[in-house]
């Protein structure tokens, strides 16, 4: 008997509970949307930041200091250097997946054509293999990823793989403008007594002060330097949790931490705790985080989940307002038959559970299908904003089923409140 009143108000009232199921959709849609890439775009965020450059330098531990003390950088007399061997031991640390590229450099300044310039010996696409207690990690890294943005106005990027690549070179635009260098010339760089011939195959414009300087492979400066085997610094970018109050007091002094404390940031991906983790596996070297990136990248991120957050519940609550107008109108379309059963017997809980059902199963209809049309808006946007897909995450799911369950039951009030104040003499004498 109840199931078949219930299926017969459907019949009856099918373009009302088609609005309602068509309101709850749209909620359910966009809640689902933003939920998941609420969920999702912390990691898609900090992969569209890793395109702008490093956010951890790697240098000596005395240089490090000196630099802190006096707020200098060690000029190339005083240069301190870390071995080249020691870079793989990158990849060994516990977050090693989350660093995406890396690079060491070696910079010197370096006579040309009678104008003092910076030169920078990196990698540009390294094979980087390295053994460790019989493992061997692998990784293809340099700052052809760092320096995405770079735009190659002349030539091609310095490809290490090529044969002679050990001598090729770019070139900053503002460089090859002012001594009219291009793709293809020789150039004869000397510092220190030492000279080097190098090939441009490039040249760049980074909009920077990097216009006004020349890189080359790690071999030329080290040659220059008389550094072989030794490097100065290592860029490095990797993907990274916001901060929060536990990472700022890691920050600080990592001792000051509990036992649980320490296991939750040493297994977060706070920049600090990278930085940390590096130190450890460097010990010889100081890892500090590119504080103006890094904060950023928290800022943004928390703007952005605000953001979502805020379009959720403005969506969530038009949905309540939408159902509790429909669902109110409803009730008031069909008191004779409700109040009809108040006067054969049926008590004020029975009906709303009769009601209830109605409105719930509705629901749950008009939820699956605005689950699907939110999965479809998240790949949208992810396609769009990311270049990437979107994973849909089952917590988002069960959030929008507890959201849509919430919705309907808040939405219903006003009608259930309609629904107990009806009096059976009054309505069906005509009375109400």
């Amino acid at each position: 008997m109840f199931f078949r009143m219930v299926r017969g108000t459907f019949k009856r009232q099918w373009k009302k509970m088609l609005m309602i199921a068509l309101t709850v959709a749209l909620g359910a849609s966009i809640a689902t949307a933003m939920l998941n890439i609420m969920l999702d775009v912390g990691d898609k965020i900090n992969e569209e930041l890793k395109t702008y450059g490093s956010n951890i330098t790697v240098v000596p531990q005395s240089e490090a200091v000196i630099s802190s003390l006096y707020d200098v950088e060690g000029g190339d007399a005083q240069a301190e250097y870390l071995p080249e061997e020691k870079i793989g031991e990158l990849l060994t640390i516990f977050w090693a997946n989350n660093i995406t590229d890396f690079s060491p450099e070696t910079d010197v300044t370096v006579a040309l054509n009678g104008e003092e310039v910076r030169l920078v010996g990196t990698w540009f696409n390294h094979h980087l293999e390295f053994v460790k207690k019989g493992t061997t990690y692998q990784r293809d890294t340099g700052i052809i990823n760092l320096r995405s943005w770079w735009d190659v106005e002349q030539g091609e990027w310095l490809n290490e793989q090529a044969s002679q690549a050990e001598n090729a070179a770019m070139v900053g635009a503002a460089l090859a403008k002012r001594q009219s260098i291009s793709a293809g010339d020789t150039l004869t760089v000397s510092a220190g007594g030492k000279s080097e011939t190098l090939h441009v195959v490039g040249v760049y414009e980074s909009g920077d002060d990097e216009d006004n300087g020349i890189y080359t492979t790690l071999p030329a400066a080290q040659r220059l330097t008389g550094s072989d085997g030794l490097f100065k610094k290592i860029e490095v970018s990797a993907i990274t949790s916001p901060e929060d109050e536990l990472a700022v007091k890691a920050a600080r002094n990592p001792s000051l931490l509990s036992g649980d404390e320490y296991d939750l940031w040493y297994c977060t991906a706070y920049v600090s705790s990278i930085c940390f983790q590096i130190q450890e596996a460097i010990p010889e070297a100081s890892a500090t985080a590119v504080r103006q990136i890094a904060d950023s990248e928290g800022k943004i991120l928390e703007k952005t989940e605000l953001l979502m957050s805020l379009i959720t519940l403005l969506s969530l609550l038009g949905a309540t307002l939408g159902i509790s107008n429909l669902v109110t109108s409803g009730v008031m379309e069909r008191s004779q038959e409700l109040a009809l059963l108040k006067a054969v017997g049926a008590k004020n809980g029975q009906v709303t559970v009769l009601v209830l059902t109605e409105i719930m199963l509705t629901s749950i209809f008009g939820a699956a299908v605005g689950y699907f049309m939110g999965y479809a808006f998240a790949q949208i946007i992810g396609q769009t904003v990311f270049a990437a897909s979107i994973e849909m995450s089952g917590m988002a799911a069960f959030l929008v089923a507890v959201l849509i369950i919430a919705v309907t039951l808040v939405g219903s009030i006003p009608a259930i409140r309609t629904l107990l104040r009806l009096r059976p003499s009054e309505v069906l004498h005509g009375g109400h």
